[in-house]
């Protein structure tokens, strides 16, 4: 894992902005290889966003050929509302830069069929041949996208009720009114998050150094779920010196004295793209191919014929297999019955 340490949070967040830039220009994306990002919502990433809306004016980025992911939204939140993670993202990134909105994917929270939504959005990353850098951020208790503490490990893009905490945090955004804030929320899960092929999470601020102690310097834990993230094979994050208030003296001597060798040797710590993205051309046009088809047939299998009002192809689709997993019934038995008598 490498722990960027920042002194403030617009170093921070400049630092998480160069690093995308450098990682889709390295990649040279093109219609048929275009590069896959995925993107969260909050206060956190909103530095980040200015800084790759001036880059991009400045004609250091395009983004024409970026398809986008982002991580949640709320359930029974109007699209248009001011509050909804699409008014977000087109407020903060998408209305100043040239991307295609067909390009960008968000979560449908208004789907007549929201386990379907979830599944056609897995379905949707899958055919693109998943993402290459997923940006984050986290909540104070620790949580990546809305994968509250508790949640499994290997979950995938799914329904979730939301926690106290978080609903508390979340109402600044509804004029400080709790009664406001939506209690359930799609989100994609934390293996879809480590199926990227590199994480970048950005933490700042003392509210979250206890999160970011608990990610660093304790085991992986499914009650702080970025923790998951010591089980990435490239995870970076980006914190700024207040997020850092919470972990050892000498776990902070050894994150940037590693910074501070690799510069001395005349490289920073960043993997090559080939590394991160290990994906051939061929590869790559055929998994375009297949999400192209894949959007026909979400369009044509609409459930009971409604539509979402997606234009991006995430209509829910029949669902052809069992959504949730079925626990089977639990009977009681003794560990002895299940010892097998050996003949003498």
């Amino acid at each position: 894992m490498r722990l960027i340490i920042r002194d403030d949070p617009d170093a921070a967040s400049l630092y998480a902005a160069n690093y995308i830039i450098t990682r889709i220009n390295q990649c040279n994306p093109t219609p048929d290889r275009p590069f896959v990002l995925g993107l969260p919502t909050g206060t956190t990433p909103v530095g980040v966003y200015k800084i790759l809306v001036q880059k991009y004016k400045a004609g250091e980025i395009s983004f024409r050929n970026v398809i986008t992911f982002n991580m949640d939204e709320y359930v029974g939140l109007p699209r248009d509302s001011p509050e909804s993670y699409h008014t977000f993202m087109w407020k903060h990134l998408f209305a100043h830069i040239d991307v295609e909105p067909r390009n960008v994917h968000i979560l449908d929270g208004n789907a007549p069929d929201l386990d379907a939504e979830c599944a056609a959005y897995e379905a949707a990353i899958a055919a693109v041949g998943g993402i290459d850098l997923f940006l984050a951020g986290i909540g104070e208790d620790g949580h990546i996208a809305f994968n509250e503490p508790g949640s499994s490990l290997v979950s995938r893009t799914r329904v979730k009720t939301l926690a106290y905490d978080t609903i508390l945090a979340n109402a600044r955004f509804f004029g400080g009114d709790i009664s406001k804030v939506p209690k359930m929320a799609l989100t994609v899960g934390v293996q879809t998050v480590l199926d990227a092929h590199e994480v970048v999470v950005l933490v700042l601020g003392a509210k979250k150094a206890l999160a970011l102690q608990k990610t660093i310097e304790c085991g992986v834990n499914h009650m702080w779920t970025l923790s998951a993230l010591q089980l990435h094979r490239h995870p970076m994050i980006v914190v700024d010196e207040d997020a850092t208030l919470e972990l050892q003296i000498k776990t902070v001597k050894y994150f940037k004295s590693i910074e501070k060798v690799a510069q001395g040797q005349g490289f920073d710590q960043v993997i090559p793209a080939k590394v991160v993205t290990p994906r051939s051309d061929e590869k790559v046009t055929n998994c375009n191919s297949i999400y192209k088809g894949h959007v026909n047939v979400l369009k044509n299998e609409l459930t009971n014929g409604h539509t979402n009002g997606f234009t991006n192809g995430l209509a829910a689709p029949v669902p052809k297999y069992p959504l949730r997993a079925v626990s089977p019934d639990f009977t009681p038995d003794r560990m002895q019955d299940r010892i097998v008598q050996i003949a003498d």
